[in-house]
């Protein structure tokens, strides 16, 4: 049960997430029904899915931030307006979500974010088909099964040149404590560094995804972030779902901090080889890690407010 739940709160809760939750429905049903045109008009169905998820991310966006008071603190590299990008980011809660789309709309890509999602959604009515049809992975994790789908997000966006933030949480999972201390455990044995605050990278779908998408011309770079998150005092503490769509004050009353860090990488500076793609991300989240631990230190001197 949500730390912060009261009956109003989740009164609240409903009465502003219920209008969102039927929209959402609708616009899935409007995408599902685009789905056989996407073979004769891939484009236009690809753009059209854009401009609905574009609505629909908008809403849920101002929920969190406008009338949750959920406050983002933005840091790092500047990013391009409208620039296609392969993005890497850790994994603590459903709220990444949010401070990735704070920087999607900044960018002008809301609308054209893209994330590897679970391919069991595949089976379900309307949400899963609408995801799929506006191009997202749909994956097991399982690179071999997954060549097929893989070929058909790629695919798109080489030769139809769809503009996209490609959207990966590398570690494959969210973070804990206790998947921390197995992370270091398997580092330990494999003679892997350990970044602080995160959980090694899985590589192979990351590589995967370079090795394909530098085919695409309008892919101009891969960017890295960082996601951090505070509450009274505990690091990497983050509301839960519920908590984001219904709690008012977030960041005011119950002293949420919420940061990303963004940090900009030309395309063309990547490695060639897999095992150095491999290399290069392990150390980007090492320095990710180095800065986390940075952000906890100030934070942790400076107070939780």
């Amino acid at each position: 049960m949500s730390r912060h739940s009261s009956f109003w709160s989740h009164l609240r809760g409903l009465l502003i997430t219920v209008p969102w939750l039927l929209y959402l429905l609708l616009v899935d049903i409007l995408i599902s029904l685009l789905l056989p045109l996407a073979l004769f008009a891939p484009r236009w169905v690809y753009d059209t899915s854009s401009c609905l998820a574009l609505t629909v991310w908008t809403w849920i966006q101002l929920i969190f931030e406008s009338l949750n008071g959920a406050r983002i603190e933005i840091s790092g590299d500047s990013l391009p307006n409208g620039e296609s990008a392969i993005i890497v980011a850790n994994h603590v809660a459903w709220a990444d979500f949010y401070l990735i789309q704070a920087l999607a709309r900044r960018s002008g890509m809301l609308g054209y974010c893209r994330y590897f999602a679970k391919s069991q959604l595949k089976a379900v009515p309307f949400l899963g088909w609408g995801l799929w049809a506006m191009g997202m992975p749909m994956v097991s994790r399982k690179w071999l099964k997954d060549e097929a789908e893989l070929d058909r997000v790629f695919s798109g966006i080489v030769n139809h040149r769809f503009p996209t933030w490609l959207i990966s949480f590398s570690e494959a999972t969210r973070y804990t404590k206790a998947k921390y201390e197995e992370s270091q455990l398997w580092c330990k044995k494999t003679d892997r560094p350990q970044p602080k605050n995160l959980l090694y990278p899985r590589t192979k779908g990351f590589i995967t995804t370079v090795q394909h998408l530098r085919q695409a011309p309008q892919i101009n770079a891969v960017y890295d972030f960082a996601i951090a998150y505070q509450c009274n005092g505990a690091f990497l503490e983050a509301p839960c779902m519920w908590d984001t769509l219904s709690v008012p004050a977030l960041s005011a009353k119950h002293r949420y901090r919420f940061h990303i860090h963004a940090r900009r990488f030309p395309l063309g500076t990547l490695p060639k080889s897999d095992e150095h793609l491999a290399k290069w991300l392990e150390q980007r989240w090492v320095e990710k890690g180095e800065w986390l631990e940075s952000v906890k230190q100030t934070w942790a001197a400076t107070g939780s407010s």
